[in-house]
Order: structure tokens, then C-alpha cells, then sequence
């Protein structure tokens, strides 16, 4: 029987991927492990593998289509011995449960494979065949009814902050679908829906987001250019929301002096070995001792080294540290493993390697997720100081300035000396405020005693 090759998760925060390229074409033999086609997630652009072995049938989403939705079919293999007048036999895909629904509540999903910003609602209104039945109703959370809604329609309502309950449907059986929630966000109805405990969604937290047309009113025709957002961008708009509304921020600031870790760096930097074409093994940046420093601080308050859970308090044995690159159109945080049993030079090697690929969009997804702490560096930039956000699953982040030659008071004596302002964002459920102060202490020893970066 034909084989439905589906659009992989390649990551645990995967939703929609661009399908960049086909590397085979229809009628082409594949064997198991053959790279058949490349996705564009909101990070990279990674390979996808052949899983199983036979002859490229159909095509069914071409190359350069955007936002094609996991578990969608995307192609169909054919087995020995099958011809292209099997492919109608062919299994459908199985439809993907919203990611919060409940256990008995997973919803068929009804946005069209070829444009999945329209919803495909089926005509008339006969019931769907056995197997394939209409997806529950949600709970309202103020009625205890259930209402029946895409799970598109669920998804923009969510971010606009809007009770899908208190929206009219005009689908099937009253169903709310996708231009319902626009209409409702453009005309300013539909309540703020309530969380599961009862307080503000994130929209709620202020008014509901002002709908895009309501926005461009504001500015005269032809003054400006819309650019659609990539994948990159809504989801760090995303995550940036829900890091600031669900994780609660508090920071703690110093001025790290650093003349003595500039002198070590010019040195360490100085006597680096250099190949037969005279290039240095390795060059230091002020970031590669910040990124060695902040994992050694980990080492000695352990307590901040941890991830927060509703369940349980994950206290990590390593480690890893993440670092804050800028790539076009977005960031992302590539992650170093064991930063604090690293020599320098090789956390220095590996971060111009990480950086490198993160700004070709080839980093895998373990070499960007995980990690409990990272460096945001703007330093490079005149920023003096600034607070970054945390990045869950991480319980801090270190926001780190330009190094500045400033006045200071030294044993009574006016001097100058180059200071480096840098502030720590802590997840005040797991990294409590004397903590947090600790933690930053630590910091702020080993950048001013740097000889102990080396042993």
C-alpha cells in the first residue's frame, strides 16, 4: 500500500515548517536513510531522511510552499510493484490533536494542506463517516457548555486574547472558524478569555491586541511597507510573550571591573600557536571568558544552576550555557555543553562554529535547546546596560554591556578604571532573590579575578 510521507517534527516546538526543496523528484528510487527534501523551521533548515524505501509517486506539496503543517502529507511513496493508480488507496494521515486539549478532546484538524491559512470546512452538513467524527466541543470556561471551533479558529483567538465561547460561528453546526475570530478581533467583541486559574491571559494583562487593520489606519496609505513575518519571527514574538507573562522577572545589576581580565585576554591571545599560514589557533573575546565565567558560577552556587517545573525542581550536573546570536530577521541561543570543564580557547572555537552555522540556519536542535542559564551580550553595540528576557526552559539570563573606562574610588583615591555593567534576569519561582544576588557575586569574582578562569 502506498505510503504517506509526512511533515516531521524536527523539533519539540515545531507547529509548521517551509518546505524549502525537494531533492528527489517524482518517479526517483529512495532507500531508507536518503535526504529527500529540506524544511525551513523558526530555526534552521534541516535534512529529512527517507524512513522507509520505493519510488516517489506524488509530490503533494511542492517546494517553496510556507507554513505547512506537521503530520500533513507531503509526498507519497510507492512500494514494489505499485504504480501510480494506487496512490487513491493511500492511508490518510492521522489527524494531530491540539497541543492543549485534553485527553478525550483532541480536535480533527480542518486547515487546508494547500493553504493552510484557509480553513477547509466540508460541504453541507452530513455527519462525517464512522472514524472520522467531529471533534469535540471545548469547555467554555464561563458557561461549563462546549463549543465547537477549528483548532485554527482556537489558535488565533488564544493569541488575541479572545474567548472563542463568545463568538458566533458560522461554519457547520455554528462552528467558530478562522474569519469568525477576525471578525470578533476587528469589530473589538468576543471577552478576554480567563486562564484555568482564573486570572488574565496574556492579552487580558492589558486590552486585546489592536487587529492589523485597525493598526494600519493609523498610518497614512503608501507610508510605510508590510513585510509578513517568517516563521523565526512569530515564534520568538511568541515566546517572548509568554516568558514575560508566565515567568516571573526580577534582576539584579553590577559593575564587573575588568582591566585584569582585558590584560589576560591580550596575553592568552598573544601567545596562541599559529598554523603554517601564520593564523592563530584560536582568539579570545571578552564573550568567551563572560560564557566560561558564568558557567563556573553555576559550579559554585548549584543551587542556580536548576529548571522549573510545576512538578519538581530540575537541579542540572552540568553546566550548559547558552548564547544569545543575532541572525537575519531574528536570534536564536545555541548552547555549550560543559562550559565549565572547557579550556577558553575551545568554548571560543566552538561558539565561532556554532554562530556561524546559526547564521546558515544549519544548527541541529540539540545544539540550541536545553541548557539552565545565558549570555546576552550587547556589549559590542555602546549598550551600556540593559535587562534581557529569560528564554524557558532557562532560570536566568545575563545581560552584559560594553566595557567602559569609568571614575571609580579607590581607597579613597579618585581613579579610572574600565567597568562592564551586567544584569541578571532570574525566574523568581526558582532563583530567589538572595540566591539570585549570590549567583551574580560569584560572577562578578571570577570576571575581576580572572587567573581563575584557567584553573
Amino acid at each position: 500500500m502506498p505510503i504517506n510521507i509526512l511533515m516531521p517534527a524536527l523539533s519539540p516546538t515545531m507547529e509548521k515548517g517551509n518546505l524549502a526543496k525537494w531533492l528527489k523528484k517524482e518517479g526517483d528510487q529512495v532507500k531508507s536513510g536518503d535526504v529527500i527534501a529540506e524544511i525551513e523551521t523558526d530555526k534552521a533548515t534541516m535534512e529529512v531522511e527517507a524512513v522507509d524505501e520505493g519510488t516517489i509517486g506524488k509530490i503533494v506539496v511542492a517546494e517553496g510552499t510556507a507554513d505547512v503543517p506537521v503530520n500533513e502529507t507531503i509526498a507519497i511513496l510507492l512500494e514494489e510493484g505499485e504504480s501510480a493508480g494506487d496512490i487513491s488507496s493511500a492511508p490518510k494521515a492521522a489527524p494531530k490533536a491540539e497541543a492543549k486539549a485534553g485527553p478525550a478532546e483532541a480536535d480533527q484538524k480542518t486547515e487546508s494542506s494547500k493553504d493552510p491559512t484557509k480553513e477547509a470546512e466540508p460541504a453541507g452538513a452530513k455527519p462525517q463517516a464512522a472514524g472520522h467524527e467531529a471533534a469535540p466541543k471545548t469547555p467554555s470556561p464561563n458557561t461549563g457548555e462546549r463549543v465547537f471551533a477549528s483548532p485554527l479558529a482556537r489558535r488565533i483567538a488564544k493569541d488575541a486574547g479572545l474567548d472563542v465561547s463568545a463568538i458566533n460561528g458560522s461554519g457547520p453546526h455554528g462552528r467558530v472558524v478562522k474569519r469568525d475570530v477576525e471578525q470578533a478581533m476587528a469589530s473589538g467583541t468576543g471577552k478576554p478569555a480567563a486562564t484555568a486559574a482564573g486570572g488574565a491571559t496574556p492579552a487580558a494583562a492589558g486590552a486585546a491586541p489592536m487587529a492589523d487593520d485597525k493598526i494600519r489606519a493609523l498610518f497614512a496609505e503608501g507610508s510605510y511597507e508590510a513585510v509578513p513575518h517568517d516563521n523565526m519571527r512569530k515564534v520568538i514574538a511568541r515566546r517572548l510573550v509568554e516568558s514575560k507573562l508566565t515567568v516571573p522577572h526580577f534582576y539584579v545589576t553590577a559593575d564587573c571591573e575588568i582591566d585584569a581580565l582585558l590584560a589576560l585576554r591580550s596575553e592568552i591571545n598573544k601567545s596562541a600557536p599559529k598554523d603554517k599560514d601564520g593564523n592563530p589557533a584560536y582568539k579570545l573575546s571578552v564573550n568567551d571568558l563572560v560564557i566560561k565565567a558564568l558557567a563556573l558560577a553555576l559550579k559554585r552556587v548549584p543551587d542556580a544552576n536548576v529548571t522549573w517545573t510545576e512538578g519538581a525542581m530540575l537541579k542540572h550536573k552540568s553546566a550548559d550555557v547558552g548564547v544569545a546570536v543575532s541572525i537575519p530577521n531574528g536570534l536564536i541561543t545555541p548552547v555549550i555543553r560543559n562550559a565549565d570543564t572547557k579550556a577558553i580557547s575551545a568554548i571560543s572555537n566552538e561558539m565561532k562554529d556554532l554562530a556561524k552555522r546559526a547564521r546558515d540556519r544549519k544548527l541541529k536542535p540539540e545544539e540550541y535547546q536545553g541548557g539552565s542559564t545565558a549570555v546576552s551580550n550587547l556589549g559590542m553595540y555602546g549598550v551600556k546596560e540593559f535587562s534581557a528576557i529569560i528564554n524557558p526552559p532557562h532560570a536566568t539570563i545575563l545581560a552584559v554591556g560594553a566595557g567602559e573606562q569609568r571614575p571609580v574610588v579607590k581607597d579613597g583615591q579618585l581613579a579610572v578604571a574600565t567597568l562592564m555593567s551586567v544584569t541578571l534576569s532570574t525566574d523568581h519561582r526558582a532563583v530567589d532573590g538572595a540566591l539570585g544576588a549570590e549567583f551574580l557575586a560569584a560572577f562578578k569574582d571570577l570576571i575581576e579575578k580572572p587567573i581563575s578562569l584557567l584553573v
